[in-house]
């Protein structure tokens, strides 16, 4: 051992070590500064960039979607409410992985294979940075409590309470209301998309659709706080959203289920108008459908039940539905040739049952079999003679016909806010041509003269001309919407006839038509007496309905062939398909003398107008009196 301790240099091991230690500290001193250098850099030179990104991870400004507005009848009855519901989503930017996000879900709430392509349809659209997206709709309190105790291993995954729109009359007002319905990206590139940053539901047929601006209302927005997973922890600052305008309707929901249910077994359409303001009390279109389906989504199953259908209850007979108008147009035809002085209001002709253009041509057959004998133009509206209108037709040609029948609202699309209304036909040479169906004929102006043929018309059309017909040609044009409701931002919730706003002014999809100016203004009186006697003459088609009453109707029968008939053949209805039978239709105002109502009603082959369609208006009229009356009597009462 000291031999070998002997052989050791220490002052050279003593350098070596130094020389070690010197560099070891000089990589640990540039390390050092390295490190207070970037220290320096984030905490002084960054300071403000990396305080935003920070506050950006922590704090995010997030849209509050508005409130929509409510809907009110005329009596502030609520027609379209908004009732609170949960619904589970997913942040996509804070989930890793959605399929398995999905099968944990699965596991803990029932989750249908709809739910879940419609989930996967709507991850796929255009969305919104840190938007969410809805899974599974109206969850139940036992389904958010195992959602809710479970959040830890569900990154992404929220709870979210919403308002949605709910129908409380269901099928009642779905073809009079519309619905809303989730919002799709063709429908967010024609809205503001800032406005409907929190939106999720749009309107999407009728009155909501039409009147959506006035509905929705303006966003309002929130700075919150967020923890890692994104969960709000708590709002630091928030500027409200502007709910939307609640509105008020023409409609009578009491009016409106009293129609419907007088209809409940047939197809058909009933309109009831105020001629006084064009306002529509009631809307009927049956059988309808429940519009709270296709708020959150209705299921394939139901949509096809719907769709397929041989009712057709999606289709809306009263503003699309194009019908043959039959005789219900026959005392507009007879005011157009009489006033434009063709023929005088005491021409009469012959009516053997049949009417023919040349000798031993075409017979055009009369609905009465050995016709109606002398007949002048009273007894051909009360009695509905088609000879009297094929002879004065013949002499005045299709040009007059079809400009009065025009001025009355047939062939256009007259309706101020009800944009699904279609124009129906209104025949005339330039529209025949146009068509490709070549040159007009005088059989045509026969056809078009009792309402077959070319023409077709909506039951909304023959409820305006029925108003157009009781004002004695002064237009109010129909409308749903009676006003807004404005309240002082103290008052938030309830409805008072004070409160409603008139908006005359707005802005409709529909045809201002001007008043109509006869030649002869006695001629109104000539045409309405004439209706009246169809109602209360003693050989008036609809006698039955009558009878009873101590205040006059003015009406007009009319039935529309579905199927042809031939020249030597008898219409059977019990031989033919109960689909190939006549539609029954009828048109009217009450009471004659001051119209406070007028009533389309059409009723798919069920026939004769005077034994189907007229007994359901006078017994709508029936019910808009009785109703009249019982709201005097509330309102003495108050007094």
């Amino acid at each position: 051992m000291p031999a070998f301790d002997s052989l050791k240099d220490h002052s050279r091991e003593g350098k070596v070590f130094f020389s070690r230690a010197s560099i070891a500290f000089v990589i640990v001193l540039l390390m050092m500064v390295l490190l207070l250098s970037r220290l320096y850099y984030l905490q002084v030179v960054q300071h403000d960039h990396l305080t935003a990104l920070s506050d950006d991870n922590r704090v995010q400004l997030k849209p509050v979607g508005p409130t929509r507005g409510l809907i009110y009848d005329r009596n502030g009855i609520l027609l379209a409410d908004n009732r609170p519901s949960y619904s589970v989503t997913l942040l996509k930017e804070e989930v890793k992985d959605v399929e398995a996000t999905l099968a944990e879900l699965q596991k803990l709430i029932p989750v249908t294979e709809r739910e879940l392509k419609s989930f996967r349809k709507r991850l796929k659209q255009r969305r919104r940075p840190y938007e969410t997206v809805p899974l599974r709709f109206r969850l139940t309190d036992e389904e958010i409590a195992s959602i809710a105790v479970n959040y830890q291993r569900l990154p992404g995954v929220q709870v979210e309470a919403d308002l949605i729109r709910y129908y409380p009359y269901g099928a009642s007002l779905v073809h009079a209301l519309g619905y809303v319905g989730r919002i799709n990206e063709k429908e967010l590139k024609r809205v503001d998309p800032k406005n409907y940053s929190a939106t999720h539901y749009i309107g999407k047929l009728g009155i909501e659709r039409f009147y959506e601006d006035l509905l929705h209302g303006e966003v309002g927005y929130q700075k919150v706080e967020t923890n890692a997973r994104g969960r709000v922890m708590r709002v630091l600052e928030r500027t409200d959203p502007v709910p939307g305008k609640d509105i008020v309707l023409h409609l009578d929901i009491r009016l409106q289920q009293a129609a419907e249910q007088l209809v409940s077994e047939r197809r058909a359409a009933v309109v009831a108008i105020d001629p006084n303001n064009g306002g529509i009390m009631a809307l009927v279109s049956n059988p309808g459908y429940d519009p709270n389906m296709f708020v959150t989504g209705i299921s394939s199953k139901d949509y096809k039940a719907l769709r397929e259908s041989p009712d057709l209850p999606l289709f809306n007979r009263a503003l699309r539905g194009q019908y043959p108008p039959g005789s219900t147009i026959k005392p507009m035809v007879a005011m157009g040739v009489i006033d434009s002085g063709v023929i005088s209001p005491s021409h009469t002709v012959n009516d053997p049952g049949f009417y023919t253009l040349t000798r031993g041509g075409r017979r055009y057959r009369d609905w009465k079999r050995g016709g109606h004998g002398k007949v002048g133009l009273d007894m051909a509206i009360y009695q509905s003679c088609d000879v009297w209108f094929y002879d004065v037709a013949n002499r005045t040609g299709v040009d007059i016909m079809s400009d009065y029948l025009g001025k009355f609202g047939f062939g256009q699309v007259t309706s101020l806010d009800l944009p699904e209304a279609l124009p129906g036909i209104l025949p005339s040479r330039e529209w025949k041509k146009r068509t490709g169906r070549g040159s007009w004929y005088p059989g045509d102006s026969l056809n078009l003269s009792i309402g077959q043929g070319w023409m077709l018309a909506t039951p909304l059309q023959l409820a305006t001309a029925s108003a157009v017909t009781a004002n004695r040609g002064v237009w109010k044009q129909p409308r749903m919407l009676k006003g807004v409701i404005s309240r002082e931002e103290s008052d938030v919730s309830g409805y008072s006839e004070d409160s409603v706003v008139d908006i005359s002014g707005l802005e409709g999809t529909g045809a201002v038509l001007p008043n109509i100016k006869l030649n002869n203004d006695e001629y109104w009186q000539t045409i309405i007496d004439a209706m009246i006697d169809v109602v209360h003459g003693p050989r008036g088609t609809a006698r039955k309905i009558g009878e009873g009453i101590d205040f006059q109707i003015a009406g007009k029968t009319g039935t529309a062939q579905v199927v042809g008939i031939k020249q030597d053949e008898v219409y059977d209805a019990e031989k033919l398909d109960e689909r190939h039978r006549d539609h029954a239709l009828f048109i009217a105002f009450a009471p004659a003398d001051k119209p406070e109502i007028a009533v389309a009603v059409i009723v798919e082959n069920g026939g004769g107008g005077s034994t189907t369609a007229a007994p359901v208006a006078r017994k709508v009229i029936d019910a808009f009196n009785a109703l009249k009356a019982e709201d005097i009597a509330l309102q003495q009462e108050a007094l």
